[in-house]
């Protein structure tokens, strides 16, 4: 059944193109137009494909041998794609002067949450380890903001789109002072437009400039959770979709920048517990071990966007038409 709920988790230029792909597959095969969904969550990467949909463009398709492909006018990752394709050791660099014993810490808070997302007691663990592990998010997010502001060209292209918050879009980025999530176009959200909101939410921290919005300064949504699932309005037979490009946590942690993404990946089981204890029906899709493997851990390696785009593509239609005759079987 077509989701009431899309929701468009991090995952860097890899992770936009594997989404965009995926979700242009199932649309030509089921027959399916994702511009109709009642509400969307986006996260970093994810932001930039909800904020699409949201201003009526259709999920970006493979056209052609990649030496030949181009982007059309309008599209948001136009002029955002690129200026993410940062390499390992940059990622590396923020690392370097802390403490082993700070991501030792790390790495256990992210094991205790997915321990705990087997447990009766998800939904009440979901809130308490995002409530506890804030500190810690502040003072790494504290140490030295990253420079790099070509991210104003995402801001631009996502301008053109004409997108706005119209009650169904959201999008998730991270108080840097406080280390807490704050969800742009969610009631009593700080005022921003779509495109600042879509700027900070990808705004990797110590690379790119923390992006200040209403006095305050913020950064990739994904520091807090990969997905955010757990915000998606649901109730009752809600049919929720994830898109999750980091579904694996040995990928999370493959990077030093990965180690900080590992809490927040090993939420998205305690956020699924949380919404099917609401009635929710959740599906999350993440990429074929296939995909996965041209991916690798360097998720912003903008060189594999194409191959990454058509194997999406190709997973999609697979979904699509899978989906497609199972219903019609029904």
């Amino acid at each position: 059944m077509p989701p009431d709920v899309l929701v468009l988790a991090s995952g860097g230029t890899l992770g936009e193109a594997w989404m965009s792909g995926l979700l242009a597959g199932i649309e030509d095969a089921a027959d399916h137009d994702f511009r109709k969904t009642e509400a969307f969550i986006g996260t970093s990467a994810g932001s930039l494909v909800a904020a699409a949909l949201a201003a009526g463009q259709r999920p970006r398709r493979p056209t052609g041998p990649p030496a030949r492909r181009t982007l059309g006018a309008g599209d948001p990752a136009a002029s955002g794609a690129d200026v993410a394709s940062e390499t390992a050791s940059q990622l590396a660099a923020p690392f370097l002067g802390i403490p082993r014993s700070a991501i030792t810490s790390i790495a256990r808070e992210a094991a205790r949450l997915a321990g705990i997302a087997a447990t009766p007691l998800a939904p009440m663990a979901l809130a308490i380890g995002s409530t506890g592990s804030s500190a810690m998010r502040a003072a790494l997010l504290g140490r030295a903001p990253g420079s790099d502001t070509s991210l104003d060209e995402i801001h631009d292209g996502v301008s053109e789109t004409g997108a706005r918050f119209d009650g169904r879009l959201r999008v998730v980025a991270v108080d840097r002072e406080s280390g807490r999530r704050v969800v742009f176009g969610a009631p009593g959200a700080p005022e921003a437009t779509v495109a600042k909101a879509v700027q900070a939410s990808c705004s990797v921290p110590w690379i790119f400039a923390p992006v200040r919005i209403d006095g305050r300064e913020y950064v990739d949504g994904g520091v807090w959770s990969n997905t955010n699932l757990d915000i998606a309005p649901a109730a009752r037979q809600t049919e929720i979709l994830c898109l999750n490009p980091i579904a694996s946590l040995d990928i999370a942690i493959a990077s030093p920048f990965g180690l900080l993404r590992a809490i927040a990946g090993s939420t998205a089981a305690l956020e699924t517990m949380t919404l099917r204890s609401r009635g929710a029906k959740v599906r999350m899709i993440g990429p074929s071990q296939e995909i996965a493997r041209v991916m690798g851990p360097n998720l912003m390696d903008a060189s594999l966007r194409e191959r990454v785009l058509t194997g999406g593509y190709a997973q999609g239609r697979e979904i699509g038409a899978r989906d497609g005759g199972s219903k019609a079987a029904g």
